[in-house]
């Protein structure tokens, strides 16, 4: 499986403990399975305890060793539940409150990774992304200096000769419509996330116009973001607002934009718009045969993730190393 043999060992010399708000689910009980046998990441599964062993019998996952974390009856639950309320107490949240909204593995897994009992979370096998996102926003927050929680999308093509071609997409989940400066703050992130997989990053923020030979509102604003960019990340390769053909082919680089120092090499895409960013992975996915893993989620003080209702087991297993490996 691409690029796992590093974050595996990574992984190994400091291994993470990782919460599943879905712990009954058979998906992430087979990917709980795979991640006990390899002895590099420590899964904790949130529901009940006799649900999940039987689910996991039934299915025929060995889930050994694996932390069952009821919510229900958890012995730290009266300092989780003080905890909430001190962080919610400008919405001025009750105990009652707080014991109501913290009955939600959601909302009890992303308290888990407050209090310090696991490293990670990956979410969402059921629940929506903003059931995942909105807990992180209100417990965990954003870094310093970020004012935006993000997403990008890493797309692998597998080679026979594994000389695998590697690009980082963003923000395709997330923000609907982000302005100059949070393009630039998503930019950034997405850079350093895109390091993570091997990438040497080169950064097109993407338009239907190269340098100027479109115009309009959208267009200005990736231009402007691209300069933003570049000076408030002087070590990156930036340029835009251009055309996608510019961004990946030498040929129409060499004629729309000579002497950029992205076009035509461009492996990290900044898209104007979530309908862009969106459409624009799901393309490369599907009918350029690219493996993709995301979204990965930007910009938090922890390290939680967000998965596909539509997810399979391996992508749970996928995701489940990525997210700690970014912990």
């Amino acid at each position: 499986m691409f690029g796992f043999g590093s974050m595996i060992q990574k992984l190994k010399k400091d291994p993470k403990t990782i919460v599943f708000t879905e712990g009954s689910d058979p998906r992430i009980l087979e990917a709980a399975s795979r991640l006990l046998a390899g002895t590099f990441l420590k899964p904790i599964l949130l529901g009940n305890p006799q649900e999940i062993r039987d689910a996991a019998e039934e299915a025929g996952y060995n889930i050994n060793g694996a932390t069952i974390i009821d919510p229900v009856n958890y012995d730290r639950f009266d300092e989780m539940v003080e905890l909430f309320c001190e962080l919610r107490k400008s919405k001025g949240v009750t105990p009652e409150q707080a014991k109501s909204i913290l009955s939600g593995a959601n909302y009890f897994g992303t308290m888990l990774v407050k209090m310090g009992v696991a490293d990670a979370l990956l979410g969402g096998a059921t629940y929506s992304t903003a059931d995942t996102v909105r807990p992180a926003l209100q417990l965990i927050k954003t870094k310093p200096g970020n004012s935006v929680v993000s997403s990008c999308f890493i797309l692998v093509r597998p080679s026979a000769t594994g000389d695998n071609e590697v690009i980082a997409m963003a923000d395709c989940a997330i923000n609907i419509n982000p302005t100059e400066d949070e393009l630039v703050e998503i930019a950034g992130e997405t850079a350093e996330c895109a390091k993570v997989f091997g990438i040497d990053p080169k950064v097109a923020f993407l338009s239907y116009s190269t340098f100027g030979s479109g115009k309009g509102e959208d267009v200005d604003k990736m231009r402007n973001a691209a300069n933003k960019a570049r000076e408030k990340y002087p070590e990156l390769p930036i340029d835009g607002e251009m055309q996608f053909d510019a961004a990946v082919s030498p040929r129409v680089a060499k004629t729309k934009c000579p002497g950029s120092p992205v076009a035509g090499h461009a492996n990290t895409f900044i898209f104007p718009d979530i309908n862009a960013g969106n459409i624009g992975y799901k393309v490369a996915q599907r009918m350029g045969n690219f493996d993709a893993y995301g979204p990965i989620l930007l910009g938090l003080n922890a390290s939680i993730n967000d998965l596909s209702r539509g997810c399979n087991a391996i992508e749970v297993y996928s995701m489940a190393i990525i997210t700690a490996a970014l912990a």
